[in-house]
C-alpha cells in the first residue's frame, strides 16, 4: 500500500448538494423552499411568531422572582452528616467545613458556602465553620458536644461595591 493508494471508505462522505442550479439537479427552480411567501424568502425568523395571534410563552401567566443579590448555600442536614460520619465518609475528629463534606459528596454547589440545617440528629462531637447555620442546628451540635463557627461570606470583590 503506498500513499497515494489511500482512499476514504465507499459513503464516508457526501458531497454538498448544490440547490438552485437547474432543474436537472433535482434542487433547481424553488431551490426546496417551496412555493413563495414569507418562508420562501431570505432573512425569515419566524421561532414563535403564530400569524399574529398571541403566542403561546406570551399567553402563559408568569410566576415567581430571581433575586440577583441571593447568596447560594450548599443546605447540609445534621442527619445527613451523622450518616455519612457512622458510614466512615466524614472524619468527626477533624473540622467540617465545605471542602470536606464536597469531598464526601455531601454538599453540592453552594458557591456561597454550606448552610447547615436541623434536620435529623448529631450524636457524633464535631465542629463545623461554615457560613450559615439555623439555631436549631447550632442548638443540637452543642448539645452533642460539638461547636459551631459561622463566618461572614466573602464580599464581592471591592469594586462592585464601589459602583
Amino acid at each position: 500500500m503506498k500513499l497515494n493508494d489511500i482512499r476514504d471508505n465507499e459513503g464516508a462522505r457526501h458531497r454538498k448538494m448544490r440547490i438552485g442550479r437547474g432543474i436537472g439537479s433535482g434542487k433547481g427552480k424553488t431551490g426546496g423552499r417551496g412555493q413563495k411567501g414569507q418562508k420562501a424568502r431570505s432573512g425569515v425568523a419566524i421561532k414563535g411568531f403564530e400569524g399574529g395571534q398571541m403566542p403561546l410563552h406570551m399567553r402563559l401567566p408568569k410566576r415567581g422572582f430571581n433575586n440577583p443579590f441571593g447568596k447560594d448555600y450548599a443546605e447540609v442536614n445534621l442527619g445527613m452528616v451523622q450518616k455519612f460520619i457512622d458510614a466512615k465518609k466524614l472524619d468527626a475528629s477533624k473540622d467540617i467545613d465545605h471542602s470536606a463534606l464536597q469531598a464526601a459528596g455531601l454538599a453540592r454547589g453552594g458557591k456561597d458556602g454550606v448552610r447547615l440545617l436541623g434536620k435529623g440528629e448529631l450524636k457524633a462531637k464535631a465542629k463545623f465553620i461554615v457560613a450559615g447555620a439555623s439555631k436549631g442546628a447550632i442548638d443540637a451540635v452543642e448539645k452533642a458536644g460539638g461547636s459551631v463557627e459561622v463566618f461572614a461570606p466573602k464580599k464581592a470583590d471591592a469594586k462592585a461595591d464601589a459602583k
